[in-house]
């Protein structure tokens, strides 16, 4: 199959978004917005660093490598429009290049986004890099930048759980609940509804948490200037997380990633609004802590950990790339 039979076969026969005048066709594709910004996310799925044929399969991997730029711009505020995918296509991916575009289909579907472009090269390893661009009101951007000491720290959802799914398809042992992880991992949902549900609310600070809880909230606490403290007894667990061995469940719920939930910081007075959004929206939320100021100015921002009654600093982990 060659390059342009995979776009006669991957083009969309009509558009959702109103704002498209030209997607999939020419050099480029052109749409049209006016009263709001622009957001956009990038992010690159590489075989044998971000999944393997052996625990996902094409479609699945299509699916999730868009749930991925999908939580990021959940975590911006953003509401999704478009996407463009450049793929790299080794020779023993040619017949099943054109599954991964379905799982890529099947979650845009859901959120009502197109595919609007991207390139697609012959190579040795699959690569695939997605482009997805959102728009959302200038002072409803949700930046990293926005926590203040004071805030409340929250999280939706379950940590751990998509971990917890690799090492079961990776395991030998049998386990209670074996499919919800897996499921978790395979198929993660990203919180954009009740990302943009959250429109009301003045100011959240959000990261989506890709790369561990740890690892996220450091971000948070060097780009607001401030320090996170979040209390370990309140991180939220599925029920049948306790199966796992203690090391296993600490390194899940702290460093491990890809949950694609998201971490909050926001004013105390806003809480109970938002906790009736998450239920108007059936998404889990749980507060986990609470951000202060720096004992120095002159400080980068700290990630502090309390267990047992003790408050420990936390050393920044979680999954990252060039180390």
């Amino acid at each position: 199959m060659d390059e342009f039979s995979l776009i006669n076969k991957i083009k969309q026969s009509y558009y959702r978004q109103a704002s498209l005048i030209k997607g999939v066709g020419d050099d480029g594709a052109v749409f049209r917005e006016t009263a709001e910004d622009i957001v956009t996310v990038t992010d690159m799925f590489v075989e044998g660093v971000h999944f393997t044929r052996q625990t996902m399969t094409p479609k699945q991997i299509g699916y999730k490598a868009l749930a991925g730029n999908l939580s990021d711009l959940a975590a911006m505020g953003a509401k999704p429009m478009f996407y463009l995918v450049s793929i790299v296509v080794p020779s023993s991916w040619q017949e099943d290049v054109i599954a991964l575009y379905k799982g890529m289909e099947s979650i845009a579907k859901t959120f009502q986004i197109d595919l609007i472009g991207g390139d697609t090269v012959s190579g040795e390893q699959l690569t695939v890099s997605i482009t997805m661009i959102g728009r959302v009101l200038s002072e409803r951007v949700r930046y990293r930048s926005l926590a203040k000491p004071g805030d409340i720290l929250f999280v939706t959802g379950t940590l751990g759980d998509s971990q917890a799914g690799l090492f079961l398809l990776q395991s030998k042992q049998t386990f209670r609940n074996e499919q919800y992880f897996i499921k978790r991992h395979q198929y993660p949902f990203p919180r954009v509804s009740f990302s943009l549900a959250l429109e009301e609310i003045d100011r959240i600070a959000f990261n989506d948490i890709s790369d561990g809880l740890m690892s996220e909230a450091k971000e948070i606490a060097i780009a607001s200037g401030v320090n996170l403290v979040i209390d370990d007894s309140l991180i939220p667990i599925d029920p049948n997380f306790y199966q796992f061995n203690l090391k296993q469940q600490e390194e899940w719920k702290l460093f491990g990633g890809e949950d694609f939930e998201l971490l909050g910081a926001t004013s105390p007075r806003n809480w109970e609004r938002i906790k009736m959004i998450a239920k108007n929206t059936n998404t889990p939320v749980t507060k986990i802590g609470y951000v202060e100021s720096l004992n120095h100015k002159d400080e980068d921002g700290e990630v502090f950990l309390i267990v047992k009654g003790k408050k420990k600093i936390v050393n920044r982990r979680g999954y990252t790339h060039l180390t």
